[in-house]
């Protein structure tokens, strides 16, 4: 959800007096950009990912099954999808509509990610509108009463 203009001035004014108050925290602050965090924690994470699959094919080259389980195989499968869920949670940050991000120079805010999201309308033909929405709309139409509201 937006900030509304009250809230955004309200931040805007915080944001200056911590500038004004603490310049090296705020500095610092300035400097961590959200998206290479979670840009460092995908790269991590492919490098996880290749490591279980090291695991999985050696054990499985390795033949080792204590009571007949392929336990190399199994634990390389483990951190393989471990791999996959860190990297799909910090992919899913990355994609974050209402991350903001400082700018150095200026101290003004800016959106931390290029995409925006389609906002959905009220007549559902949205691309994102339900099925729900769309047989609803349908329906009215074939009665007669009208779009929908």
């Amino acid at each position: 959800m937006p900030l509304s203009e009250h809230e955004q001035r309200l931040l805007d004014q915080i944001e200056r007096s911590l500038l004004d108050e603490d310049p090296k925290f705020a500095s610092a602050v300035r400097a961590s950009d959200p998206r290479k965090h979670a840009w460092r924690r995908v790269v991590l994470a492919s490098l996880i990912f290749l490591c279980g699959v090291a695991v999985m094919l050696f054990g499985l080259v390795a033949n080792v099954t204590p009571g007949g389980v392929p336990v190399l195989g199994l634990v390389g499968f483990v951190i393989m999808f471990s791999a996959a869920l860190l990297a799909a949670q910090a992919f899913r940050r990355t994609a974050k509509p209402g991350l903001r991000v400082v700018d150095p120079a200026s101290g003004a805010t800016r959106p931390a990610s290029a995409r925006k999201t389609p906002q959905r309308t009220s007549g559902g033909s949205s691309s994102r509108s339900s099925l729900i929405d769309r047989l609803e709309q349908r329906w009215r139409r074939r009665r007669g009463e009208g779009e929908s509201y």
